[in-house]
């Protein structure tokens, strides 16, 4: 069902897209005659651009507020003052943009799917109602696991790392095959995933469970069978972070990374999944903001080197889709130029959209700038535009309405068919690291339970957190539970509490979430421990934290604490499943880290 409200010119307008474009059919590679034929239909779009309209189409920026034209006072007063615009169907007509990224939390975009495909089609109304009638390609960062921005109502599914540990490439793509279609549905065209990254820095601070694993083959394994399923689903996929962001100590968002790896470790390590991608059939492909000297010796960051981006991943590896860049006001492209020259340097390296920029204002100008002063072409503006328009056109955003209804978000987003999927796909990624004397499964008259431990906040819902969700997953398969949520940091006075809640349970279910070796939850596990109440331990996001724990009878990795991966571990422990997950990463002694605690592909079943 079409929205009602959309005016005689907008219907209008959409229907001249309509008649320029070509019917999509995702996920299938077209012919050169055909791809010679789009083509040519989409320049004759381009060439009724604007000059400031083809720069409007590279950027991808943020904006506040749940509605297109009547946000919140709180949200217009946000964007006047970091947009200069009161909505972002103001922003769309100042600044002609081409897509626009949404975010829960901070930007307070996303309530509930009903209410996002509402959103998405205000933003589509402002967008047909420019001079020159492009729908947007609307982006989000839908990963799963830890990195989710859509929560209540649409499925939550394993993130990578989980997904690493079920080594299925039918599971991974259907996890981007159902991700993807509650996405459309939404009117959400692009995904800034799969995370392409191999990760074999343990101490990694932004990537970490995000990642596939540490092994090259098997990371690109997963990813291109993600690429697959969300490109089926008509959804834009991104392999992110280019040319690889898996072995650093540092967070790109704060810093500069620098990637020592030599140009032979690179082709070896990170650069496997990104062919795999590519031969997938990847739409778009994310830059990295970090250094590889070994790649691009001037030390420039990976989004701003022609060297890296069209030399290598262009030249080299074959890709002639979308390049976007990671968020621009993170400070790891931040560190040497100003937020003006940033995109026109983006643009000259190869990039073709640039995402999340700081100051919409700045950056735009800067882009006009360069243009009237003859830094950058209108042929090169025309290439990444024409890049841009393909990857609308492949989603169905040109060759059919780009408006979603009620009726298919009520019948798609949360399916229970999805939601069951999901659960079983979490089931067979558990991975039972330690299994001492059968501790586990619980047995038949161990009813009565402590949950206890860390208790991280769900991505997208502060209200729900790590131990309540695991304690009533117990409670739910028929166990008396007892919750104490103690906190990465528990104090002297919290651990004493937990140890006397552990007497008189049959056993204690104990959280951790990033140990430390000088972490507070190794003593707890240790006093735990102490009471002679058999323990199970959980690490809720790093497969890593049990090399900091010592002797726990049992210990067990879920890579996430999300309602899907939780549950999941519940019935496990309660041997209801099989714990089926193999570590898709080594995991390293505490006090020795050259000696492995755990090989890679380590996991046992009830059965060793």
């Amino acid at each position: 069902m079409q929205d009602r409200s959309l005016s005689r010119r907008t219907v209008l307008a959409s229907a001249t897209v309509v008649a320029a474009g070509a019917t999509a059919v995702s996920g299938v590679a077209a012919t050169p005659a055909a791809a010679h034929s789009r083509d040519r239909r989409l320049k004759k779009i381009i060439s009724r651009m604007s000059v400031e309209a083809k720069i409007g189409q590279l950027f991808v920026p943020y904006f506040y507020g749940t509605s297109a034209t009547s946000p919140s006072r709180l949200d217009q007063d946000r964007n006047l003052k970091e947009l200069g615009v009161r909505t972002v169907a103001e922003l769309i007509a100042k600044y002609h943009v081409g897509g626009v990224i949404y975010f829960s939390g901070w930007a307070n975009n996303i309530q509930d799917p009903r209410q996002v495909a509402d959103l998405s089609n205000g933003v589509q109304r402002a967008s047909l109602a420019l001079p020159t009638p492009i729908p947007s390609l609307i982006s989000i960062d839908q990963e799963h696991g830890v990195n989710v921005r859509i929560g209540s109502g649409a499925t939550q599914l394993p993130g990578a790392m989980a997904l690493g540990a079920g080594r299925s490439l039918s599971d991974a793509r259907a996890a981007g095959w159902i991700s993807g279609t509650e996405l459309a549905a939404l009117g959400i065209h692009q995904n800034f995933a799969p995370v392409a990254d191999v990760n074999v820095n343990p101490a990694n601070p932004i990537i970490n469970v995000r990642s596939f694993g540490a092994d090259a083959r098997e990371v690109g394994r997963m990813v291109g069978a993600q690429v697959t399923g969300y490109q089926r689903a008509g959804v834009v996929a991104c392999a992110k972070h280019f040319p690889g962001h898996g072995d650093t100590g540092e967070d790109s968002h704060t810093g500069l990374p620098v990637i020592t790896h030599t140009r032979e470790e690179w082709e070896r390590i990170d650069a496997p999944p990104f062919r795999a991608a590519i031969a997938a059939g990847v739409d778009s492909i994310m830059t990295a903001h970090l250094q590889v000297p070994a790649l691009d010796p001037s030390n420039e960051p990976a989004t701003l080197s022609p060297t890296i981006l069209q030399g290598v991943l262009r030249d080299e590896l074959g890709f002639d889709g979308v390049i976007v860049t990671d968020a621009l006001n993170m400070q790891g492209v931040r560190t040497k130029y100003g937020d003006d020259r940033v995109p026109v340097l983006a643009l000259k390296a190869g990039v073709d959209q640039l995402l999340f920029p700081p100051n919409i204002d700045v950056a735009y100008n800067g882009v006009l700038a360069a243009f009237r002063g003859g830094e950058i072409t209108e042929e090169r503006l025309d290439e990444s535009v024409l890049r841009i328009l393909r990857v609308k056109d492949k989603a169905g955003l040109l060759g059919g309405s780009p408006y979603v209804s009620q009726r298919e978000v009520d019948r798609v987003v949360g399916a229970r068919a999805h939601l069951r999927a999901a659960a079983r796909i979490a089931e067979r990624t558990t991975t039972l690291l330690v299994n001492e004397d059968g501790t586990l499964p619980l047995r038949r008259r161990q009813r009565k339970l402590l949950v206890v431990g860390a208790s991280p906040a769900f991505p997208t819902d502060a209200n729900r957190t790590a131990v309540p969700e695991l304690a009533k997953a117990f409670d739910e398969l028929g166990y008396g539970t007892t919750l104490l949520a103690t906190g990465r940091t528990p104090d002297a006075a919290m651990i004493d509490e937990a140890v006397a809640a552990a007497r008189g349970r049959d056993a204690v279910v104990v959280t951790t979430d990033n140990v430390g070796p000088t972490s507070a939850q190794r003593t707890l596990v240790s006093r735990l421990l102490a009471t002679g109440v058999p323990v199970v331990h959980l690490a809720v996001r790093n497969p890593y934290d049990i090399a900091h724990l010592g002797d726990v009878p049992a210990s067990l990795a879920s890579y996430c604490w999300t309602e899907v991966e939780l549950r999941a571990a519940a019935r496990v422990i309660a041997g209801r499943v099989e714990p089926r997950g193999k570590l898709p990463v080594p995991v390293q002694r505490a006090d020795d880290p050259a000696r492995v605690l755990f090989r890679m592909g380590h996991g046992l079943s009830y059965d060793d």
